[in-house]
């Protein structure tokens, strides 16, 4: 199981029922590792995890700004700083977002520095479950150099 890790949430405002769904649903495991989340998902998730933290659990989120006034790019910078190990963003792909500057740098950030990034609910699952959480597993560091046939 993943433990002591520091997970990314962001969901759009047309997939923060799904995020909570997707939380609700990962809970005994999400509530193992530190959750940075931006401002209104962040206050979505606390309210989802109520149950478990009466029942013992200890709740660890952290809560940034929200996205638009800047609450993506916080958390790009944590990535780059290396303090993020698995960001899950649930997009709104059906609808522009006015901060669509700082969605892409977040998860350039992520590409760039080796960070997994799920954008649905299935490859966060897939991810989440992994058998490599909690092993010496080390991903090797991206390479950016031209390739030479």
């Amino acid at each position: 199981m993943i433990k002591n890790k520091t997970i990314a949430l962001i969901a759009h405002d047309a997939r923060k029922s799904d995020m909570i769904e997707w939380v609700i649903f990962n809970a005994k495991t999400l509530l193992n590792n530190h959750l940075i989340c931006t401002g209104t998902t962040g206050g979505l998730i606390e309210k989802a995890l109520e149950d478990y933290v009466r029942d013992g659990y200890e709740s660890n989120v952290t809560k940034m700004l929200s996205g638009p006034m800047g609450g993506d790019a916080q958390i790009a910078a944590m990535v780059v700083e290396g303090k993020i190990d698995l960001c899950v963003f649930l997009i709104d792909d059906l609808t522009a977002n006015p901060h669509e500057a700082d969605i892409q740098m977040l998860l350039r950030q992520c590409r760039l520095h080796n960070i997994p990034v799920a954008c649905n609910r299935h490859s966060a699952d897939l991810m989440l479950t992994s058998s490599l959480w909690g092993t010496k597993y080390e991903p090797s560091e991206p390479t950016y150099h031209k390739f030479k046939r």
